[in-house]
């Protein structure tokens, strides 16, 4: 639980440094590709320290390299819809794969779902749609909507594959390594045919970057493959109702946004969701000990 909500949260932060990079000029494909980067070097040096093998078996290349196409897609179209709508309007949106999970773990993998499990689904999707009420942008609000819908879908697959592919086996920080790597290329690749990779020349800038790529993508994907291990993907996903609340927080405490009362009644739609999560995991564990 723990580890999901650490995931959840960290992952929440992306538009804090994300945003301050983009005000002062740093491009998409320039933040993604040192944001990437960082992280793989981060991790590789955590596999040395932990004296990992950085060997993967033939038939895993092809998954974890699928994996990370489907976490890197996740960022980038994150990051470009965060220049139509809102970021926090963006990771409300975005924080409709819990459904899509919930749906496809019942229906193609027949796992079977407490009412209660679906009941904290719909509370927090609820909660959810109660953040995003209101909100209005001069911007481009279709494909804003549209980028983070896709998010949706390629978010849900990448917890998904994490728990029901070949990658199951893979020692965590290996996974998150080879995640992080392959996206690190793919984003050096896209940097260099758009808008090439930008020096960054400001302390302000390489903190932002360190952040994204440590707190926002090392520890987050790496505690949300921890939690995908260890409780699953439903509930990990349901817990990550943590990222919208994070977002909303954020947009207050730093951006200076107005809190008003269905923002509020929708936090608390989402905490109560967590709670539900979290005594019905743990009511399932002490079942099976």
């Amino acid at each position: 639980m723990t580890y999901a909500v650490i995931s959840s949260t960290t992952f929440g932060l992306i538009p804090l440094f994300t945003l301050s990079l983009v005000a002062v000029g740093v491009s998409s494909p320039t933040i993604l590709c040192y944001r990437f980067m960082l992280a793989a070097v981060a991790m590789a040096i955590v596999m040395l320290l932990t004296q990992r093998s950085f060997r993967l078996a033939a038939h895993q290349v092809a998954t974890v390299a699928l994996l990370a196409i489907l976490y890197a897609t996740t960022a980038i179209l994150l990051l470009e819809s965060y220049m139509c709508i809102p970021s926090g309007v963006a990771t409300t949106i975005h924080f409709l794969y819990p459904l899509v999970v919930t749906l496809a773990m019942s229906w193609i993998f027949k796992e079977r779902m407490s009412p209660i499990i679906y009941i904290a689904v719909a509370l927090s999707i609820c909660g959810v749609a109660l953040l995003a009420w209101g909100n209005h942008t001069d911007g481009d609000f279709r494909r804003g909507v549209a980028l983070a819908l896709v998010t949706v879908i390629t978010y849900a697959a990448y917890i998904i594959g994490v728990m029901r592919s070949r990658a199951a086996q893979i020692d965590s920080i290996v996974l998150t390594f080879y995640v992080l790597a392959f996206g690190s290329l793919l984003f050096f690749i896209y940097a260099l045919v758009t808008s090439g990779i930008e020096p960054i020349h400001s302390w302000s800038s390489w903190r932002d970057l360190i952040m994204l790529a440590f707190v926002c993508t090392v520890l987050s994907d790496y505690t949300l493959i921890l939690a995908i291990k260890r409780i699953g993907s439903t509930r990990t996903s349901i817990l990550g109702s943590m990222e919208p609340l994070t977002a909303v927080v954020v947009g207050v405490l730093y951006f200076g946004e107005r809190m008003d009362a269905v923002s509020i009644a929708g936090i608390i739609l989402i905490i109560l969701a967590v709670i539900i999560v979290i005594e019905q995991s743990g009511s399932a564990n002490t079942k099976t000990q």
